[in-house]
C-alpha cells in the first residue's frame, strides 16, 4: 500500500487537534465549588475528601449574587457544586434552573426525605435549629415560637433584624402552620415586645441577656457552641454561659418539632466534572464527614446516628425536628418578607 504524504500526515493531524480543542478540558481529578459559606467553615471537609479521592475540589467563595453569576456564565461554567448556608438560597438555585437532578442511594439514605428534593435537585448537609436563648434563671422549661408575641414579654425580648434569611424563614414557616393573618398579628406582637431595635447578629442575642437588655430571644445552634467553648473569660464565653437554650415548637400540635434551616448543595446544571460533584456529596453525607460537621461547625448532622459536640450535647440536645419539608416552607418566603415591612418590624 502507497504511504501517505507528509501533507496528508499534517492535515489529519490538525483535523484531531482542532477536534480535541473544541471539547472541553478539564482534568479527571478536580471538581469546582462555588459557595456562599465562608470557605474556612469547610476546608477540613474538603480536605479530608481530597485524601480520600484524590479529587482537587477548586473553591470559589461568592458571598452575593451566586445565582445571577452561574446563569451569566451559562453553559461555559465551570462549576460543578453549588452550595448554600440556608435552603431559600438554594431553592432559588433550582428555581433559577442552574441546577441538575442526581439519583443516589447514598444521599436518600443519609438524608432525610423533608430535606431534600423530592427530584433530587437539592440536598441538605447540616442542620441548625432556630432557638430560644433564655436568661439562665428564668423558669422556663417549654416554649412555643408564638409565645414570642405574649404581651407578658413586653420589652424583654432581641432578635436580629426581621429580613435577615433566618428570620425570614422562620417567619414563612409560622404562615405555613397559622396563616397569614395570624402570623402579621404574631410578628406586630413581636415588634411590640422588641427591648430593643431588631439588629445585630444572633450572639448579640446571647450579649444583651447578659448585658440585662433582654431576658429571651431567637437565634440559632451553632452559635451556643462557637460561645461556649471560647476562652475561658473572653467575652464570647460570658454570653454563652449566660444563657440556657430551649426548643420551640409550634402551636400546631400536629408540628410537635422545631423549626430548622440548613446548609446544602446541588450539582450545578452544566457541572463539567458531573461524577466527582456527585462523588462529593455523598462524601459530605457520610459518616466521617457529618462527623466534622458536628465537631468542626457545631450543627446538627442530617445523618442519623452521628454524635453531637460534646457542648451541643449537654447545651442543646437531639432535635426533633419540625416534619413539614422546607419546600412547603420556602414557598410563603416573599409573603413572609413582605410582612416585616408592613408591619416595620425593622424600624
Amino acid at each position: 500500500m502507497p504511504r501517505p504524504s507528509s501533507r496528508a500526515l499534517f492535515g489529519a493531524l490538525a483535523s484531531a487537534t482542532l477536534l480535541a480543542a473544541s471539547l472541553p478540558s478539564h482534568a479527571a481529578n478536580e471538581l469546582t465549588l462555588y459557595t456562599t459559606r465562608e470557605p474556612g467553615l469547610i476546608q477540613p471537609l474538603l480536605a479530608a475528601f481530597t485524601a480520600q479521592t484524590q479529587i482537587q475540589v477548586n473553591t470559589v467563595f461568592v458571598k452575593d449574587g451566586l445565582l445571577e453569576r452561574v446563569k451569566a456564565e451559562g453553559a461555559r461554567s465551570p462549576a460543578d457544586v453549588l452550595m448554600t448556608v440556608d435552603v431559600g438560597n438554594l431553592l432559588d438555585l433550582v428555581e433559577g434552573g442552574v441546577t441538575q437532578p442526581v439519583k443516589s442511594a447514598a444521599l436518600e439514605s443519609a438524608i432525610p426525605a423533608n430535606l431534600r428534593g423530592a427530584d433530587g435537585q437539592w440536598f441538605s448537609l447540616s442542620m441548625r435549629a432556630r432557638v430560644l436563648y433564655a436568661e439562665k434563671g428564668l423558669p422556663l422549661r417549654s416554649f412555643r415560637y408564638e409565645d414570642l408575641a405574649d404581651p407578658k414579654y413586653k420589652n424583654k425580648v432581641c432578635i436580629r433584624a426581621g429580613q435577615h434569611p433566618y428570620n425570614t424563614a422562620l417567619i414563612a414557616a409560622l404562615i405555613a402552620h397559622d396563616g397569614e393573618a395570624k402570623t402579621e398579628q404574631w410578628l406586630r406582637g413581636v415588634k411590640d415586645n422588641l427591648a430593643r431595635k431588631a439588629t445585630g447578629g444572633d450572639r448579640d442575642v446571647a450579649r444583651d441577656i447578659l448585658g440585662g437588655i433582654c431576658d429571651i430571644g431567637i437565634a440559632n445552634t451553632y452559635y451556643v457552641g462557637q460561645m461556649k467553648s471560647a476562652k475561658e473569660g473572653s467575652d464570647a464565653r460570658k454570653w454563652g454561659d449566660a444563657i440556657k437554650v430551649i426548643k420551640p415548637t409550634f402551636a400546631n400540635e400536629k408540628s410537635g418539632g422545631t423549626h430548622v434551616n440548613v446548609s446544602g448543595a446541588s450539582v450545578a446544571k452544566h457541572a463539567p466534572n458531573r461524577a466527582n460533584a456527585v462523588k462529593l456529596l455523598e462524601f459530605l453525607v457520610s459518616e466521617p464527614a457529618q462527623n466534622m460537621y458536628a465537631q468542626a461547625n457545631y450543627e446538627h448532622p442530617v445523618r442519623k446516628g452521628v454524635a453531637l459536640d460534646p457542648i451541643v450535647a449537654q447545651s442543646i440536645g437531639e432535635l426533633k425536628i419540625d416534619p413539614l419539608p422546607l419546600t412547603e416552607i420556602a414557598k410563603h418566603r416573599k409573603q413572609a418578607s413582605a410582612l416585616v415591612d408592613k408591619v416595620g418590624f425593622d424600624r
